[in-house]
């Protein structure tokens, strides 16, 4: 099993899609839901770390990212095998433009 790791901005960012979603949809319930759904995809990263896909920039590819998709929001990580640890770098919105926000 490989240990998680988040950095804060990932923290961050997540702490803002959620407030973003109860905002937008007027239910802490939704927001609640979607939090669960990402929860669940880090978490299953410490048992497949490599489960996640290859990102499409190649500036990302050759830095050792690997990106989970959940409904419209990608999960950067990177997963070190020597240390066994999944460190989480971004959780951001994938309709947008995040190459600059990792």
């Amino acid at each position: 099993m490989y240990e998680i790791i988040r950095a804060d901005k990932a923290e961050d960012q997540l702490r803002d899609i959620i407030y973003y979603i109860a905002d937008d949809s007027g239910s802490i319930d939704t927001a609640l839901k979607h939090l669960d759904k990402i929860e669940e995809a880090i978490n299953r990263l410490k048992e497949f770390p490599n489960s996640g896909s290859i990102p499409r920039y190649s500036i990302l590819k050759k830095q050792g990212y690997r990106v989970v998709i959940v409904e419209k929001h990608l999960i950067f990580y990177k997963a070190n095998k020597k240390n066994k640890t999944v460190i989480i770098y971004a959780i951001v919105d994938g309709r947008g433009e995040y190459i600059n926000l990792i």
